[in-house]
Protein backbone atom coordinates (compact mmCIF):
# COMPACT_ATOMS: atom_id res chain seq x y z
CA UNK A 1 0.00 0.00 0.00
CA UNK A 2 1.02 3.11 -0.81
CA UNK A 3 2.49 5.99 1.73
CA UNK A 4 -0.34 8.56 1.73
CA UNK A 5 2.11 10.73 2.94
CA UNK A 6 4.74 10.39 -0.08
CA UNK A 7 4.71 13.20 -2.80
CA UNK A 8 3.94 12.15 -6.11
CA UNK A 9 5.90 14.27 -8.14
CA UNK A 10 3.79 13.61 -11.34
CA UNK A 11 6.40 11.01 -13.17
CA UNK A 12 8.78 11.82 -15.84
CA UNK A 13 10.85 10.47 -18.27
CA UNK A 14 13.77 12.96 -17.00
CA UNK A 15 16.17 11.84 -14.67
CA UNK A 16 15.43 12.75 -11.29
CA UNK A 17 18.24 14.78 -8.99
CA UNK A 18 18.33 14.91 -5.29
CA UNK A 19 19.41 18.11 -3.88
CA UNK A 20 20.85 18.37 -0.16
CA UNK A 21 23.47 20.54 1.53
CA UNK A 22 24.40 21.32 5.11
CA UNK A 23 24.46 25.17 5.18
CA UNK A 24 20.72 25.09 5.14
CA UNK A 25 17.91 25.02 2.72
CA UNK A 26 18.35 28.98 2.25
CA UNK A 27 22.24 28.92 1.56
CA UNK A 28 22.91 30.64 -1.88
CA UNK A 29 24.98 27.54 -2.95
CA UNK A 30 21.72 25.69 -2.72
CA UNK A 31 19.49 27.50 -4.24
CA UNK A 32 21.96 28.66 -6.91
CA UNK A 33 22.49 24.97 -7.67
CA UNK A 34 19.07 24.31 -8.10
CA UNK A 35 18.17 27.14 -9.98
CA UNK A 36 20.51 25.98 -13.05
CA UNK A 37 19.38 22.42 -13.06
CA UNK A 38 16.05 23.63 -13.15
CA UNK A 39 16.79 26.37 -16.01
CA UNK A 40 18.30 23.49 -18.08
CA UNK A 41 15.01 21.82 -18.34
CA UNK A 42 16.76 17.99 -18.42
CA UNK A 43 15.98 17.36 -14.83
CA UNK A 44 13.54 15.98 -11.93
CA UNK A 45 14.65 17.96 -9.17
CA UNK A 46 14.14 17.66 -5.99
CA UNK A 47 15.15 19.54 -2.43
CA UNK A 48 15.41 17.83 0.84
CA UNK A 49 17.97 20.03 3.02
CA UNK A 50 17.91 20.95 6.70
CA UNK A 51 15.93 24.06 7.62
CA UNK A 52 18.92 25.64 9.17
CA UNK A 53 22.89 25.18 8.84
CA UNK A 54 24.43 22.06 9.77
CA UNK A 55 27.83 22.65 9.18
CA UNK A 56 30.47 20.65 10.23
CA UNK A 57 28.31 18.06 11.68
CA UNK A 58 29.77 15.32 9.33
CA UNK A 59 27.95 12.13 9.57
CA UNK A 60 25.40 12.76 12.62
CA UNK A 61 21.83 11.37 12.50
CA UNK A 62 19.03 11.86 14.07
CA UNK A 63 17.88 8.57 16.05
CA UNK A 64 15.66 9.22 19.07
CA UNK A 65 13.20 11.98 18.00
CA UNK A 66 11.14 12.45 14.74
CA UNK A 67 12.26 14.90 12.12
CA UNK A 68 9.86 17.18 10.55
CA UNK A 69 9.78 18.15 7.10
CA UNK A 70 8.22 21.39 5.60
CA UNK A 71 7.23 22.02 2.11
CA UNK A 72 9.20 25.03 0.73
CA UNK A 73 8.38 26.63 -2.51
CA UNK A 74 11.14 26.86 -4.52
CA UNK A 75 10.76 27.52 -8.27
CA UNK A 76 11.06 24.48 -10.66
CA UNK A 77 11.79 21.77 -8.03
CA UNK A 78 9.68 20.21 -4.96
CA UNK A 79 11.52 20.98 -1.97
CA UNK A 80 11.06 20.28 1.33
CA UNK A 81 13.09 21.81 4.46
CA UNK A 82 13.59 19.15 7.68
CA UNK A 83 14.14 19.42 10.57
CA UNK A 84 17.54 17.44 10.89
CA UNK A 85 21.76 16.72 9.65
CA UNK A 86 22.56 16.58 5.95
CA UNK A 87 22.16 12.65 6.56
CA UNK A 88 18.93 12.73 7.99
CA UNK A 89 17.52 14.84 5.11
CA UNK A 90 19.44 12.51 2.44
CA UNK A 91 18.19 9.26 3.93
CA UNK A 92 14.90 10.96 4.46
CA UNK A 93 14.87 11.84 0.57
CA UNK A 94 15.85 8.44 -0.88
CA UNK A 95 13.68 6.41 1.50
CA UNK A 96 10.38 6.63 -0.23
CA UNK A 97 8.97 7.68 2.47
CA UNK A 98 8.79 11.62 1.73
CA UNK A 99 9.07 10.98 -2.25
CA UNK A 100 7.31 8.42 -3.66
CA UNK A 101 10.68 6.92 -5.87
CA UNK A 102 14.06 6.65 -5.31
CA UNK A 103 16.66 9.76 -7.12
CA UNK A 104 18.71 8.82 -9.77
CA UNK A 105 21.23 11.57 -8.49
CA UNK A 106 22.00 12.67 -5.82
CA UNK A 107 24.08 16.36 -5.09
CA UNK A 108 24.83 17.93 -1.88
CA UNK A 109 26.10 21.55 -1.91
CA UNK A 110 27.27 23.85 -3.23
CA UNK A 111 28.84 24.24 -0.02
CA UNK A 112 30.64 28.00 1.23
CA UNK A 113 34.07 26.72 1.26
CA UNK A 114 36.17 24.11 0.41
CA UNK A 115 35.93 20.27 1.88
CA UNK A 116 39.38 19.05 1.08
CA UNK A 117 41.85 17.09 2.81
CA UNK A 118 41.13 15.84 6.65
CA UNK A 119 37.89 18.81 6.68
CA UNK A 120 35.87 15.82 4.61
CA UNK A 121 35.51 13.87 8.04
CA UNK A 122 34.09 17.15 9.03
CA UNK A 123 31.81 18.19 6.08
CA UNK A 124 28.25 17.41 6.54
CA UNK A 125 27.59 18.17 2.84
CA UNK A 126 30.15 15.35 2.21
CA UNK A 127 28.09 13.35 4.78
CA UNK A 128 24.82 14.29 2.86
CA UNK A 129 26.59 12.20 -0.67
CA UNK A 130 28.13 9.63 1.59
CA UNK A 131 24.64 8.49 3.39
CA UNK A 132 23.20 8.27 -0.57
CA UNK A 133 26.50 6.25 -0.90
CA UNK A 134 25.70 3.91 1.96
CA UNK A 135 22.52 3.35 0.08
CA UNK A 136 23.76 2.49 -3.07
CA UNK A 137 22.76 5.23 -4.71
CA UNK A 138 25.12 7.72 -6.93
CA UNK A 139 26.17 10.71 -5.47
CA UNK A 140 28.57 14.00 -5.42
CA UNK A 141 29.31 16.62 -2.85
CA UNK A 142 30.11 20.32 -4.08
CA UNK A 143 32.08 22.86 -2.48
CA UNK A 144 33.12 25.98 -3.34
CA UNK A 145 36.09 27.77 -2.05
CA UNK A 146 34.81 30.90 -0.99
CA UNK A 147 37.34 33.73 0.36
CA UNK A 148 35.83 36.68 1.80
CA UNK A 149 36.01 39.68 0.22
CA UNK A 150 36.94 38.59 -2.78
CA UNK A 151 33.96 35.87 -3.67
CA UNK A 152 30.82 36.93 -4.28
CA UNK A 153 26.79 35.19 -4.51
CA UNK A 154 27.08 35.01 -8.49
CA UNK A 155 29.93 33.04 -7.72
CA UNK A 156 27.67 29.91 -7.12
CA UNK A 157 25.72 30.07 -9.89
CA UNK A 158 29.00 30.04 -11.83
CA UNK A 159 30.14 27.38 -10.30
CA UNK A 160 26.90 25.51 -10.61
CA UNK A 161 27.10 26.40 -14.32
CA UNK A 162 31.34 24.71 -14.34
CA UNK A 163 29.13 21.44 -12.83
CA UNK A 164 26.71 20.69 -15.61
CA UNK A 165 29.22 18.68 -17.64
CA UNK A 166 30.08 16.33 -15.04
CA UNK A 167 26.65 15.81 -13.82
CA UNK A 168 25.42 15.17 -16.80
CA UNK A 169 27.87 12.92 -17.95
CA UNK A 170 27.51 11.36 -14.62
CA UNK A 171 23.34 10.34 -15.57
CA UNK A 172 24.66 9.32 -18.78
CA UNK A 173 26.59 6.63 -16.83
CA UNK A 174 24.21 6.08 -14.56
CA UNK A 175 21.67 5.17 -17.16
CA UNK A 176 24.01 2.82 -19.30
CA UNK A 177 24.96 1.31 -15.69
CA UNK A 178 28.59 1.96 -15.69
CA UNK A 179 28.86 4.38 -13.26
CA UNK A 180 31.25 3.14 -10.39
CA UNK A 181 29.66 1.50 -7.06
CA UNK A 182 32.28 1.52 -4.66
CA UNK A 183 32.65 5.25 -4.45
CA UNK A 184 31.24 9.05 -4.95
CA UNK A 185 32.30 12.14 -6.08
CA UNK A 186 33.86 14.94 -4.14
CA UNK A 187 34.01 18.04 -6.56
CA UNK A 188 35.90 21.16 -5.41
CA UNK A 189 35.61 24.64 -7.27
CA UNK A 190 38.11 27.21 -7.21
CA UNK A 191 37.96 30.57 -5.69
CA UNK A 192 38.62 32.27 -9.59
CA UNK A 193 35.78 29.62 -10.64
CA UNK A 194 35.24 32.04 -13.76
CA UNK A 195 38.88 31.35 -14.97
CA UNK A 196 38.81 27.61 -13.75
CA UNK A 197 41.40 25.71 -15.22
CA UNK A 198 39.19 22.59 -15.92
CA UNK A 199 38.59 19.28 -14.44
CA UNK A 200 41.50 17.44 -12.37
CA UNK A 201 41.03 13.76 -10.63
CA UNK A 202 42.71 14.31 -7.13
CA UNK A 203 43.12 12.69 -4.29
CA UNK A 204 42.30 13.12 -0.69
CA UNK A 205 45.16 14.65 0.79
CA UNK A 206 46.37 15.80 4.57
CA UNK A 207 45.40 19.75 4.65
CA UNK A 208 43.60 21.37 7.47
CA UNK A 209 42.91 24.29 9.12
CA UNK A 210 44.88 23.98 13.11
CA UNK A 211 42.09 24.71 15.88
CA UNK A 212 42.90 26.04 19.10
CA UNK A 213 40.53 27.21 21.86
CA UNK A 214 40.59 30.45 23.94
CA UNK A 215 38.67 31.40 26.95
CA UNK A 216 36.02 33.76 26.47
CA UNK A 217 33.92 35.56 29.37
CA UNK A 218 30.95 34.51 30.13
CA UNK A 219 27.57 36.03 28.68
CA UNK A 220 23.90 35.38 28.06
CA UNK A 221 24.88 32.31 26.39
CA UNK A 222 26.70 30.61 28.73
CA UNK A 223 24.28 31.84 31.52
CA UNK A 224 21.45 30.10 29.31
CA UNK A 225 23.89 26.93 29.21
CA UNK A 226 24.23 26.73 32.94
CA UNK A 227 20.61 26.85 33.45
CA UNK A 228 20.11 24.05 31.25
CA UNK A 229 22.53 22.29 32.97
CA UNK A 230 21.31 22.93 36.18
CA UNK A 231 17.57 21.55 35.32
CA UNK A 232 19.05 18.53 34.23
CA UNK A 233 21.68 17.33 36.77
CA UNK A 234 20.23 15.11 39.41
CA UNK A 235 23.39 16.06 41.31
CA UNK A 236 22.55 19.90 41.35
CA UNK A 237 19.26 19.57 41.89
CA UNK A 238 19.59 17.47 45.19
CA UNK A 239 22.62 19.60 46.43
CA UNK A 240 21.09 23.00 46.60
CA UNK A 241 25.24 24.20 47.29
CA UNK A 242 26.39 22.56 44.17
CA UNK A 243 24.61 25.55 42.41
CA UNK A 244 26.73 27.96 43.52
CA UNK A 245 29.57 25.48 42.78
CA UNK A 246 28.75 25.06 39.39
CA UNK A 247 28.16 28.65 38.68
CA UNK A 248 32.00 29.82 40.23
CA UNK A 249 33.80 26.89 38.28
CA UNK A 250 32.24 27.03 34.58
CA UNK A 251 34.92 28.05 31.92
CA UNK A 252 33.58 29.22 29.14
CA UNK A 253 35.77 28.14 25.59
CA UNK A 254 35.55 29.42 22.00
CA UNK A 255 37.37 28.31 19.17
CA UNK A 256 40.32 29.81 17.23
CA UNK A 257 41.97 29.75 13.98
CA UNK A 258 45.90 28.58 14.87
CA UNK A 259 47.12 28.31 11.22
CA UNK A 260 47.16 25.64 8.76
CA UNK A 261 48.73 22.72 6.99
CA UNK A 262 48.39 22.17 3.28
CA UNK A 263 50.87 19.27 1.85
CA UNK A 264 52.75 19.41 -1.66
CA UNK A 265 51.57 17.22 -4.33
CA UNK A 266 48.87 15.66 -6.37
CA UNK A 267 46.29 16.26 -3.53
CA UNK A 268 43.06 17.69 -3.80
CA UNK A 269 43.89 20.91 -1.63
CA UNK A 270 47.14 22.12 -4.03
CA UNK A 271 45.24 21.53 -7.32
CA UNK A 272 42.03 23.35 -6.14
CA UNK A 273 44.66 26.43 -4.96
CA UNK A 274 46.30 26.15 -8.47
CA UNK A 275 42.54 26.72 -9.77
CA UNK A 276 41.14 23.30 -10.76
CA UNK A 277 37.41 22.01 -10.74
CA UNK A 278 39.15 19.19 -8.46
CA UNK A 279 37.43 15.87 -8.37
CA UNK A 280 38.04 13.03 -5.61
CA UNK A 281 36.32 9.93 -5.02
CA UNK A 282 35.78 8.67 -1.89
CA UNK A 283 34.77 5.49 -0.17
CA UNK A 284 32.78 4.51 3.12
CA UNK A 285 36.51 4.71 4.73
CA UNK A 286 39.41 6.58 4.70
CA UNK A 287 42.29 3.63 4.92
CA UNK A 288 45.09 3.48 6.61
CA UNK A 289 48.51 4.27 4.92
CA UNK A 290 50.38 0.73 4.31
CA UNK A 291 53.40 1.91 6.45
CA UNK A 292 51.04 1.71 9.63
CA UNK A 293 49.35 -1.35 8.25
CA UNK A 294 52.79 -3.39 8.12
CA UNK A 295 53.80 -2.54 12.00
CA UNK A 296 50.28 -3.12 13.49
CA UNK A 297 50.86 -6.26 11.60
CA UNK A 298 54.32 -7.10 13.50
CA UNK A 299 53.42 -5.85 16.52
CA UNK A 300 50.17 -7.13 17.10
CA UNK A 301 51.41 -11.06 17.64
CA UNK A 302 54.06 -9.42 19.90
CA UNK A 303 50.85 -8.29 22.51
CA UNK A 304 49.55 -11.16 22.00
CA UNK A 305 52.35 -13.05 23.23
CA UNK A 306 52.82 -10.47 26.02
CA UNK A 307 49.32 -11.72 27.61
CA UNK A 308 49.07 -14.88 27.10
CA UNK A 309 49.28 -16.95 30.05
CA UNK A 310 52.72 -18.68 29.80
CA UNK A 311 54.00 -14.97 29.44
CA UNK A 312 52.65 -13.80 32.77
Amino acid sequence: MENPNTVDDGGSDRPTIMVTNDDGIDAPGLQALVRVLVSTNQYRVWVCAPDSEKSAVSHSITWRHPLSAKRIDINGATAFAVSGTPADCTSLGISKALFSSEPDLVLSGINMGSNCGYHIVYSGTVAGAREAFFNGLPSVSISYDWVGGTSSINDFTLAAEACLPLISSILVEIKTKTFPQKCFLNVDLPTNVLNHKGYKLTKQGKSIVKMGWKPVSSDAQGAQMLSTMTMESNSVASNPDATNSVSKEQLLFKREVKGGHVEEGDTDSCYLKQGYITVTTLGALSHADNDSHTFFKEWLPIVADRTSPSAL
